[in-house]
Order: structure tokens, then sequence, then C-alpha cells
């Protein structure tokens, strides 16, 4: 058994880049929007997903190549391959750290509200979330102020791992209902709620995961003699999305909505869940998604210091003075969950709809950057890939539009 968890703790290492971004894409906005999904549309919205998932396959390859060929990361190529390009930079770096800050908030107070939700299930005892986030918190920025990049892979794979076991765990315990799965998966949009199918493509292809793509794949160290190696990666990546994603939307489709339940607070669904699959789906239901919140964290975290140091072309530091800092601000700020009156739910789905507003701005200097050749020479882009990346264009319009219809 051992010797079994090393060579899958060995293949993920060999996917560190992809790793980072399965930690950071799943988390607990995903499972929030998907198993909401699952309980208000069955798999209706399936189709959503997987376009979703295809177009950030097409758009992590492309990020991956651009930084492997030009050596720099994206929002220095951004801000040094465009006219005024440091003003669409600065828009795209902004945007995300306010997507981001969004984020954490409603990741740890999620994290929290299930925590406690387990301990009251466990000794009837209920501690305030303020001391949850608290220790949460601390430990976060330790291995932050102490650690390495391979520090934080190795703390994804644990997470990764617990996150992926126990969704698919809880998919047999709860036994969905496989007539219902099926009949779901026919296309067809919302009668309401356009927001979800934003919320859908910002969780899943997240303009935030591009940008971060290209700082990983430079953090990994990937050369030319790396771009097979940066596809498969992609491909790992983009499909453990697809498959985790559509886990916790078809748990949620097979049961709550099959029984005509809504789902609108994260621990809600434990007590919905409870009576489908007893307390230890409940409980694994539960490290599940306490496992995808804090596999999200560590990248949130990272952000804003990535960043900066993107934009600006100096080296990425996580513990010079200005990094500890803006990593010690990301912590204060996952408190906010505490103070604030709106649910970590809803504003979950509120950060997911935001990102995906973002999404042209990150799609379309793609397709203008692959195709000058005086900066990726003969790797430039072929007619398939501007054929898939201006689909991934209309899309990234396409869910913009519902996403500010959902907003304003």
């Amino acid at each position: 058994m051992n010797k079994f968890l090393k060579k899958i703790v060995a293949a993920l290492a060999i996917v560190g880049p992809g790793l980072f971004l399965i930690g950071y894409n799943i988390g607990t906005g995903s499972v929030t929007t998907m198993a909401k999904t699952g309980a208000e549309h069955g798999m209706g919205l399936l189709w959503v997903l997987a376009l979703a998932a295809i177009f950030t396959y097409v758009l992590m390859v492309a990020y991956g190549k651009m930084t492997i060929v030009t050596g720099r990361t994206a929002l220095h190529v951004i801000k040094t391959n465009f006219n005024q390009g440091w003003l669409l930079a600065i828009y795209i770096m902004l945007a995300l750290i306010i997507g981001e800050m969004l984020a954490i908030i409603g990741v740890m107070g999620i994290v929290a509200d299930l925590a406690q939700e387990g301990v009251r299930m466990a000794t009837g005892f209920t501690i305030d979330t303020f001391w949850i986030i608290f220790v949460a918190a601390v430990a976060l920025y330790a291995l932050m102020w102490f650690g390495q990049y391979r520090s934080f892979e190795k703390a994804l794979v644990f997470f990764v791992i617990l996150m992926g076991l126990s969704f698919v765990v809880v998919f047999f315990l709860v036994r969905p209902s496989f007539g219902a799965l099926v009949q779901g998966l026919i296309p067809r949009l919302p009668e309401k709620n356009f927001g979800l199918i934003a919320a859908i493509a910002g969780t899943t292809c997240s303009a935030a995961v591009f940008i971060m793509r290209s700082t990983v794949v430079a953090e990994k160290g990937w050369t030319i003699n790396d771009l097979k190696t940066e596809k498969k990666d992609s491909l790992v990546s983009a499909s453990m999305m697809l498959f985790l994603s559509a886990v916790i939307m078809a748990v949620s489709a097979g049961t709550l909505h099959v029984m005509g339940l809504k789902l609108d607070n994260t621990v809600e669904m434990i007590a919905l869940f409870e009576p489908i699959g007893g307390k230890i789906a409940a409980y694994i239901l539960i490290l599940g998604i306490i496992g995808a919140g804090l596999s999200t964290v560590f990248p949130i975290a990272l952000i804003a210091p990535w960043l900066i140091a993107d934009f600006t072309g100096k080296p990425r530091n996580i513990h010079s003075t200005q990094s500890r800092i803006l990593i010690l601000i990301a912590v204060l700020i996952s408190f906010g969950s505490v103070f604030l009156e709106q649910r970590p739910p809803a504003l979950m789905i509120f950060s997911q709809a935001f990102q995906a507003c973002i999404l042209p701005a990150v799609a379309i200097p793609i397709f203008i950057l692959l195709n000058r050749k005086g900066l990726m020479g003969a790797y430039s882009a072929t007619k398939k890939d501007n054929l898939w990346i201006i689909a991934v264009i209309v899309f990234s319009l396409f869910t913009t539009y519902y996403a500010i219809v959902e907003l304003f």
C-alpha cells in the first residue's frame, strides 16, 4: 500500500503545475457551484462544464507554451508586447487580485462552517468559526513563511488526493439515480439564474488559472524540450478538473434534484446528504470540501506577490518583505466572513461570476501573441491552434454576457 501511494505521489509530482492548478481550481467555489447546479438543473448544464474544461486545456497549453518559448511570464509579455500594454496588464492583475480576495473570504468561511458542523456532529460542541479560521490562517502563514514551492506541492498532493477520494466515495455511498443522470445530460439553458452558467465557466475556465499557469510553468523551470510534457500536464489537469466537478454535480443531481430539494448553503448540503448516505457520507463529504478549500487557499495567498513579480519582471521570492506583507494581508482578509452579513456560498458564486468577466481579457491577448512570429518564432500558432482559441474567445464573450446580466 505504501509503495502504491508513493507511486501516486511521484506521478503527481511530475505534473507539478497541473497539480497546483487542480488544487487552485477545484475549491469550495467549484463544490458550491457544481452542487447548486446539480440540485437545480440535474446534469443539464454538464455541457457548459465540458466546454469550459476543453477550453481550459486550450488556454493552459497556450500560456504554458508562450512562457516556455519566451522565457517570460504572462503579464510581463502582455505589458511589453502591446501599445499601452501596461494598462491591460494592470487591469488583469487588479481584477484577479480583487476576485481572489473575494474568493478567500468565501473559501475560509465555508471551510470554517463545515469544520464547525463536523465537530458538532461528532461531539455535540460548537466551536466559534473565528477560532477555526484563526488556526487555519496561522498554519497557512507559517507554511508560507518557512516553505518553498516544493513544500506547497507536497501539501497540495495531500489535499487533492483527500478531495478526490472523498467525492468519489460519497458518490458511491449516496448511490445517485443513474437514470436521472443520463436524462439530465441533454443540453439546455436554465429558465432563470443564468449566473450559474457564468459561475461554472468562471470556476473552471478561470482567467486566474491561465495567468498563474504561466507563473508555475516558469517556477518549474521547463524548457523547449518540455513542450510535450507541458501538454500532458495540461491534459491531466483539465481532465481531473472535469472529472471531479462532474462527480460533485452528479452526486447532487442524482439525489437532491431527483428529490426536488434546492441548495443554498454548503452546510445545508451536509444536512441534506446525511439522511441519504448516512453519517459516514456526511463526514467524508466534509473532509472532501475542507480539502478542496485548503488546496485553494495556498494559490490564492500567493496570487498577489506572484502577479506583481510577473508584472514587474522581477524574480519571484515569497520570502521577501513585500511578499510576506501581501500574504499577511490575504490571510487577514480571510477573516472577512466573520464580519460580513453575506454568507460564504453567496460570495463564492459572486466571485466565480466576477472571474468570468475577466476571461476575454486573457483569451484575446494570447491569440494575438501566439501569432507574432517575432515573439514565438517557429512555435507560432497553427491554424488548428487559432480555431480553438477563437472558439474560447466566443465562449468567453458568451459567459461574460451572462455574468454581467447576473451581476448588474
